[in-house]
């Protein structure tokens, strides 16, 4: 099987070769169930889990039984913030809740080198020059892309390049990253990818 490649790419988009990628990341073999199980962890990471309503017995007052038992040809009645009473308290009140679910190390990193493998062999991945931005310019950022010839939505994931970080924040439906916070759930969501030179060796690093 010969070694996965990617194109290395300057400020203007052109390619000036085709850089060798790590086989043991970018040559792995795509596991369906263990990227689904490590993206349904991921957003729910991200959800803040603090929904909240009051019972009735959190709701304030209502102590006294409102009229007696028997003889006033109402239905009997213990408290005002019953559910079914208007101020009363919510049945069955959503509570604070950690939405966490557990997925291994492993099953992290195997599914990250899967998607990253699978955008490798769609032609879908490329290694940017960061050194070719010598400032933050926008517009070079949609030339860029647009000399790629690559669809939206992409992900930049940038090491510690700031003009390269400036010049792609700002455009739609591209989403600008570090290695350490790369996400499966972001590759998935991108049609390409496009990593700098300096975050290359981060992003090996955290899949191998």
């Amino acid at each position: 099987m010969a070694a996965p490649k990617a194109p290395l790419l300057d400020s203007a988009g052109k390619k000036s070769k085709d850089l060798t990628l790590e086989a043991s990341v970018f040559g792995a073999e795509l596991k369906p169930h263990v990227v689904h199980e490590t993206v349904r962890a991921e957003l729910n990471a991200d959800r803040a889990g603090t929904r909240a309503a009051k019972s009735r017995g959190l709701v304030r007052g209502g102590r006294a039984k409102p009229w007696r038992q028997k003889g006033t040809g109402r239905a009997r009645a213990g408290t005002t913030r019953a559910p079914h009473w208007t101020g009363g308290g919510v049945a069955f009140a959503p509570t604070p809740r950690d939405f966490e679910v557990k997925v291994n190390r492993k099953a992290r990193r195997s599914a990250l080198r899967g998607v990253l493998s699978q955008h490798a062999a769609d032609g879908t991945f490329g290694v940017l020059d960061g050194a070719s931005f010598s400032e933050p310019s926008t517009r070079a950022a949609v030339e860029l892309l647009a000399n790629w010839g690559q669809e939206l939505p992409v992900v930049v994931v940038t090491g510690d390049e700031q003009n390269v970080s400036k010049s792609f924040r700002n455009i739609d439906r591209v989403v600008v990253t570090t290695p350490d916070k790369l996400e499966v759930a972001a590759l998935v969501w991108a049609r390409s990818v496009l990593v700098t030179q300096d975050a290359l060796e981060r992003v090996q690093e955290k899949a191998s």
